[in-house]
């Protein structure tokens, strides 16, 4: 079955997806993790904004290029979360181009788009820019439900699967 494209929030305005308790490019009460939250633009594209720490380094004011993938990787699956939150899909290929560094403490701008959906399968494309605008690295994937029931609602309640307020981040997006 085809993707259906559905209107989008008041009048155009960003929708919030929720986020996770303890998930470490999501969670928001993880102390470890990114803490990276998510904004659908329409039927399929969302954003991010992000700000890295130094403690996400791998060369001096050098974003770890393992972050870059986690952050790329978070991007293709929520892509794919578009208008159905509850719809949990998993990476089963990942292609990531690093094209420049990316430095910590910049603030960054993270988008993706949801190419195509159908019923066992979706592909999702994601790129990570810089301040002036520069493509840091993109990403292409193929995602595939996971398995099992995601839909229940204690288990959404154990993950703290939920929209939290937009300071619930404590600083750590820009």
């Amino acid at each position: 079955m085809a993707k259906q494209l559905e209107p989008h929030g008041d009048h155009g305005r960003p929708v919030k997806q929720p986020n996770s308790r303890s998930c470490f490019a999501c969670g928001l009460e993880n102390p470890f993790g990114l803490g990276l939250t998510f904004y659908e633009l329409g039927p399929d594209r969302l954003e991010s904004h992000y700000t890295v720490s130094e403690h996400f380094e791998g060369y001096p004011g050098v974003v770890h290029g393992g972050i870059v993938a986690s952050m790329l990787d978070e991007m293709v699956s929520r892509a794919a979360m578009i208008g159905q939150a509850n719809r949990f899909m998993m990476t089963a290929k990942l292609e990531i181009r690093y094209r420049k560094p990316v430095p910590t403490g910049a603030a960054l701008h993270l988008q993706a788009q949801l190419t195509r959906l159908v019923e066992r399968m979706a592909t999702a494309t994601a790129q990570i820019r810089l301040p002036d605008g520069t493509v840091a690295a993109e990403a292409e994937a193929v995602l595939v439900p996971m398995p099992g029931d995601r839909k229940d609602g204690a288990l959404l309640d154990s993950l703290g699967w939920r929209l939290y307020p937009d300071n619930s981040t404590q600083g750590r997006e820009g």
